[in-house]
């Protein structure tokens, strides 16, 4: 069976496309090489798939001809414990990492904001009263 239809059939990635585009980025190992998305695979054989920061390996189970539902697809393979030790270690430090949002200071105008900077904008500046085109300073 492709690589390619293997990893959408075994639900690692929405369509058979993007599973070829992250193949082609060499974000799919098999059994510690890069392959191409037509490399035929078998049960028993090892890879290793980058998705976003984590990277799992995973053994090959079964093989099967078509996309069922989510149960039928995680009957497909077995992840290592050395790849969910990681993947849990990961889930921790971001659990303890600091939120982000928490650093800005200042978000979005409000609406109370908006009006004021509306208004501000509206009264007439220093330039507008006193310029030479509308003959001030005379």
């Amino acid at each position: 069976m492709r690589l390619d239809k293997w990893l959408w059939c075994a639900r690692f990635f929405k369509t058979r496309g993007l599973a070829v585009e992250e193949i082609g980025k060499g974000r799919v190992m098999v059994n510690g090489q890069l392959a191409k998305a037509a490399r035929e695979v078998r049960a028993g054989d090892l890879l290793s798939i980058r998705q976003g920061t984590a990277l799992r390996e995973v053994r090959i189970e079964a093989l099967s001809n078509y996309r069922g539902p989510a149960p039928v697809a995680q009957q497909l393979y077995a992840e290592t414990p050395a790849s969910q030790a990681r993947r849990e270690e990961l889930a921790k430090q971001r659990q303890l990492a600091p939120e982000p949002a928490d650093e800005l200071r200042h978000g979005r105008p409000t609406k109370r904001d908006r009006r004021q900077i509306d208004q501000l904008r509206q009264q007439p500046t220093l330039d507008a009263r006193w310029s030479a085109i509308h003959g001030g300073g005379d």
